[in-house]
């Protein structure tokens, strides 16, 4: 009976699909998953309400969003195991549209952020993140950890300073000596026992010395009070204008888009983490349904957090019980737990962050940076900086631009050709190498038509033609072989260049021309028309 009522929860939570084959859900399982929740749910309180005061909204808009976004994802998500909730992506977007508009405006672009998401899931475009090279990844890693570093900073300005001076003398050795003391908590605890996460005993330890020894040190109702009720339905108090929508678009479009990119490389970092795969196109689904919600139950909507992330997984959450059961235990903080969570010091939850940035940070790309070819490693080491200095959606799209323009100039040179001249006294061009606009230059300057005999072969065994330039160079090719009263004969056209040059109008043929049938192709200037022939 025990055992058909856990296989039955695993089924109802989607437990089961991130399980192996042998290990099932079981009482323990459900445990560690939800005192993993429990261990997130404590850490996203000081986050979510740091990223409301730099969003300038309320505490709980931050508090229920990281609620909202994190239940539904948790519920619906394409990665069984990650954490969502408010960021400080979005929010430095967010702060000049409440500073200029209020916190209405934003409800509202929330609610549109959703939308566009949505409409991204469902036209599979969540599959594009599979462009993303692999150094933009221990970019994007290594810049979010120092991210996630640089945040905690603000944990030791002194809650009682009117300017926001840091703390200093015995009360900073304090909080110093607190967070190491978690640290090592975390770092030693998993070889004496597993039986609760590491993370969850470094803050109860912490909390329960500062709390008996009544030690003077910052803690999370220092930040704000995080006391509230349910999150209420709200339709957010905008006019249903042109102008409004002029004003929310642009805010919209570039919160979905940087909601989007962390979600999925939040979601391909998991995956590598625990060997399991999501849906790319269901997440951004997901995301867009969580952000619609929010925006309507007075949240400052969210996307995937990758601090929490790990924090979840290192703690042994690997099912939706874990996410699930963080949202929950939040509401709970902030229905009733509030007086208690309070209490915690900023000191304990500091100490686990800075656990999760030594583990997210790709320490092996500082030993494989003179390793790799030189552009892999500017690329790691540029979206290391943009992340830090800009943003993580900006990083990531010039990560991609430059890998992308280093790929197609490093294509560019491969053109090259082997000459000979057959038996008939026919040169040939065997043509090695893509031809596309970043090549035609090149593939131009390999032939010397003045010298070359009165028939001319251009083998494309060993190439391909890619695109538009592709023929307009084949053409400019032809055209000075025609001026100079010679013949060209096009050979060994793929069956995808043949699509191709019909496309473009230059090709009535059969789709028959293929290397392995070694047929040829005759090119006609007057008549614009690729014949086939042995």
């Amino acid at each position: 009976m025990k055992d058909a009522f856990f296989s039955a929860f695993a089924k109802l939570t989607g437990a089961g699909d991130a399980q192996s084959s042998d290990e099932p859900f079981t009482a323990s399982r459900l445990r560690i998953e939800v005192l993993s929740g429990l261990t997130v749910a404590l850490a996203l309180v000081p986050e979510a309400v740091a990223f409301a005061f730099v969003a300038q909204v309320h505490p709980l808009v931050g508090l229920y969003a990281a609620f909202i976004v994190g239940l539904i994802t948790a519920l619906i998500g394409g990665r069984p195991g990650m954490i969502s909730g408010a960021t400080g992506a979005l929010a430095v977007v967010m702060v000049s549209l409440v500073v200029e508009h209020g916190v209405e405006y934003l409800f509202a672009t929330v609610v549109l952020m959703g939308i566009l998401q949505i409409f991204a899931g469902v036209m599979q475009w969540g599959k594009f993140i599979r462009l993303v090279p692999h150094p933009v990844m221990l970019g994007f890693v290594n810049g979010l950890a120092i991210v996630i570093f640089l945040a905690q900073m603000s944990q030791f300005k002194d809650p009682g300073s009117q300017t926001g001076a840091y703390l200093a003398g015995p009360a900073l050795f304090t909080m110093l000596g607190l967070v190491a003391l978690t640290m090592a908590i975390i770092h030693f605890l998993p070889r004496v026992t597993k039986v609760i996460p590491a993370p969850l005993a470094g803050i109860g330890i912490v909390a329960g010395l500062v709390i008996v020894l009544g030690l003077d040190v910052p803690r999370v109702g220092d930040m704000a009070s995080i006391q509230g009720g349910l999150p209420e339905f709200h339709i957010p108090m905008v006019p249903l204008t042109w102008e409004t929508l002029e004003i929310i678009l642009p805010y919209s479009v570039i919160l979905a888009a940087i909601g989007l990119i962390e979600s999925l490389l939040t979601l391909n970092l998991v995956g590598e983490i625990t060997g399991k795969r999501g849906g790319a196109s269901q997440e951004c689904v997901a995301q867009g349904v969580a952000n619609t919600v929010t925006g309507f139950f007075g949240g400052m909507g969210g996307c995937a957090m990758i601090g929490q992330s790990m924090i979840n997984v290192k703690s042994g959450g690997r099912t939706r019980v874990a996410a699930t059961t963080a949202a929950v235990f939040l509401l709970v903080f902030i229905l009733v737990g509030s007086p208690i969570i309070e209490q915690i010091p900023l000191a304990a939850l500091v100490g686990v962050m800075f656990m999760v940035v030594i583990g997210t940070f790709a320490w092996n790309s500082l030993r494989i940076l003179r390793r790799v070819p030189l552009t892999d490693a500017l690329v790691t080491v540029l979206v290391t900086v943009v992340t830090v200095m800009s943003d993580l959606a900006v990083a990531v799209v010039v990560g991609v631009i430059v890998s992308a323009l280093a790929y197609a100039w490093n294509n560019a040179r491969r053109i090259h050709a082997k000459v000979e001249l057959s038996q008939e006294g026919e040169k040939i061009y065997r043509i090695q190498g893509p031809l596309f606009f970043g090549s035609t230059d090149g593939f131009i300057e390999l032939f010397d038509i003045a010298s070359d005999p009165e028939t001319v072969i251009v083998d494309f065994d060993d190439s391909r033609v890619v695109d538009q330039s592709a023929l307009q160079a084949i053409e400019a090719i032809a055209a000075k072989y025609e001026a100079a009263g010679k013949r060209i004969q096009l050979r060994h056209l793929s069956r995808d260049c043949h699509r191709l040059l019909t496309k473009a109008g230059h090709l009535m043929v059969d789709s028959d021309d293929d290397p392995d049938y070694e047929l040829a192709v005759n090119y006609s200037v007057r008549t614009g028309i690729l014949e086939s022939g042995h």
